[in-house]
């Protein structure tokens, strides 16, 4: 058995030098997307598009089409697919150079159910890790979002008051922002579609869709009843949505907290036994002599 994983190893090996030849230079166009400052696997990223490009994988199945829709959100539609095909092939060099990695562990330790079960179970974790993160940098997205929206609220009610109108106000908003926040970044995106052309009411409704904020539609809302009907009640309007949106941040901020007090137990828990063995060991080694 060791022998033939032996052999194995040496043919992953053979087969993983190979692919790096035939791919090196290739795929600059996709690989631009990534920095290897980010992305430590970068350099070797090229194996994983290899294979994927000699099997032909189309990036078609149900669960990518998925992950391409929260790729939309966090890097725009605009690139989404390319985003797609750096992630697969990312999880395709982790997993390879993983199971070589396993292959050659196994030519040391004797192999039986456990340690294929503990290789299954290590596989499968690896190929919904990428995934895992990818959920949270979309919750964090969202929460940035939430955050930051009651102090544009806050802005855009003082320069609405102050005379401008909702679009130039947003224009100077975003305009005169130092903050690196989504928010901002998806308003300039819909700012630069006004400008290219797009309708207001076409720009807002998209800028809402990109967001997934329910107090973000309720906002685009207001503005889209507002350029149809005319309404002069927008500032008081644009007050209260401030108002409840100062409200979310409030339980936002209380739940992070919460979340925060909860992942300090474990580590508290590990003081206090660290002291708590510090405390009796010499009172246990006195009663052993």
């Amino acid at each position: 058995m060791q022998k033939a994983l032996y052999i194995i190893f040496i043919f992953q090996v053979a087969g993983v030098v190979i692919l790096f030849a035939a791919s090196r230079n290739r795929f600059k166009e996709e690989l631009a997307f990534t920095d290897r400052k980010v992305n430590r696997l970068k350099p070797i990223l090229p194996v994983g598009f290899q294979l994927l490009k000699i099997f032909r994988h189309k990036y078609k199945t149900g669960y990518e089409k998925k992950l391409e829709m929260k790729l939309k959100d966090l890097k725009g539609a605009k690139y989404a697919h390319t985003y797609l095909k750096l992630h697969i092939a990312q999880k395709v060099v982790v997993m390879l150079l993983s199971l070589v990695f396993l292959t050659f562990v196994g030519t040391q330790v004797q192999i039986d159910a456990a340690y294929l079960l503990f290789c299954a179970a290590l596989e499968a974790a690896l190929f919904y890790a990428a995934d895992r993160q990818l959920d949270n940098q979309l919750k964090k997205r969202a929460r940035s979002i939430q955050l930051e929206f009651p102090e544009f609220l806050n802005k855009l009610v003082l320069l609405v008051n102050a005379g401008l109108s909702v679009l130039g106000s947003i224009q100077k908003i975003v305009r005169d922002n130092k903050k690196e926040n989504p928010l901002y970044e998806e308003l300039a995106i819909a700012i630069n579609e006004i400008n290219t052309g797009k309708s207001q009411i076409q720009a807002y409704e998209d800028f809402a869709k990109r967001c997934r904020q329910q107090e973000i539609t309720t906002f685009v809302t207001t503005l889209i009843q507002n350029m149809k009907r005319g309404n002069d009640e927008m500032v008081p309007v644009l007050r209260m949505l401030s108002m409840n949106s100062w409200e979310n941040r409030k339980l936002v901020a209380r739940r992070l907290g919460e979340e925060a007090s909860t992942k300090l137990i474990l580590p508290m828990m590990i003081v206090f036994i660290a002291i708590l063995i510090m405390v009796m060991t010499p009172a246990v080694l006195q009663l052993n002599f």
